[in-house]
């Protein structure tokens, strides 16, 4: 019932008024969102990295619903890349890792468009994937909800044919998330791991924390056992601890592996990683559509209500 009543007001353009235009509101959105356009972005970048954190973008935009709007996304990464290049905010800081890097919904980019999607999105993925290389940064697929998981590591596959550095996103939520970590642990496969925030049924994904969180660690162990470059995204201080231990464990140093925190949460605990030598690398959403961004995050599960609230009012 929250979750319909949330979607709801996402879609309701005299409740995005109200929210938009709430003093309450312009808090939230300074806390967890870089800013609504390019520039303020990459000036929220340049902070971060200046307190040696290391950040990746993501653009904000409607559902994408045809080419046009695909092809606009596009463009909007492009602009990006290249304002990170200007400001100096791009290069590798080692073998797998960059300064800065963007993270991409492939359904922003054509994957979801009925009939030729699929080759729409990895074709469109290929020239944000090039323009990266060439700025020295680097690309991460984002994963959405379960229906999109196989089609997304279909072009994850195909894109890592000419770009090896491009990252997956895996959900320990998910029942499959184990295997497809034992798949993707190899040498030179960069793989974030996140808990996974999408309302999954049960045939598919875990449904209680704790099963969750045990989920997160086994896979935890099988990425840092492999030979690739693991990219934990929590902010579970057990988690973390339990990532550090596991690390020391299967012989990793602090360069082989990162921490990830969205903007806006736990920046305390962000600036310690990275003071203790941990590639502590910051989420940072951006754009003029934060409403629907932060509604969606919402509706996905209602339970972020409390953790962004909690988030609000906190300093760490």
């Amino acid at each position: 019932m929250l979750r319909s009543t949330i979607l709801a007001a996402s879609r309701n353009q005299r409740v995005e008024r109200l929210v938009t235009y709430a003093p309450v509101s312009r808090g939230v959105v300074r806390r967890f969102v870089g800013g609504s356009d390019t520039a303020a972005a990459v000036d929220t970048a340049r902070g971060l990295v200046a307190d040696g954190l290391t950040v990746t973008l993501d653009h904000l935009g409607e559902d994408t619903t045809d080419l046009a709007h695909a092809r606009t996304v596009v463009d909007a990464y492009l602009d990006l890349l290249g304002a990170l290049e200007r400001a100096g905010l791009a290069g590798r800081i080692g073998p797998l890792t960059a300064r800065s890097e963007v993270s991409l919904k492939l359904s922003a980019i054509g994957q979801a468009l009925p009939g030729d999607g699929e080759k729409i999105a990895l074709e469109h993925a290929r020239r944000i994937c090039d323009e990266a290389r060439r700025v020295g940064a680097t690309v991460t697929l984002d994963m959405e909800d379960h229906t999109t998981t196989d089609s997304t590591l279909a072009i994850l596959r195909d894109l890592r044919a000419d770009f090896p550095e491009t990252a997956a996103v895996l959900q320990a939520y998910l029942r499959r998330t184990q295997a497809d970590c034992a798949e993707l642990a190899g040498a030179g496969s960069r793989v974030r791991l996140c808990k996974g925030a999408y309302k999954e049924p049960s045939a598919v994904a875990y449904q209680k924390r704790e099963d969750v969180d045990l989920s997160y660690v086994r896979c935890m162990n099988v990425l840092l056992a492999g030979a690739g470059y693991p990219m934990f995204a929590t902010h579970d201080p057990r988690l973390i601890e339990i990532g550090v231990e596991r690390a020391k464990f299967h012989g990793r140093a602090l360069p082989d592996y990162e921490f990830q925190m969205l903007y806006g949460i736990r920046p305390d605990e962000q600036r310690r990683l990275a003071r203790e030598g941990h590639t502590m690398r910051v989420y940072i959403p951006y754009g003029a559509q934060w409403y629907g961004y932060l509604m969606r995050r919402l509706a996905e599960r209602p339970a972020n209500l409390t953790f962004f609230g909690r988030a609000l009012f906190s300093k760490g």
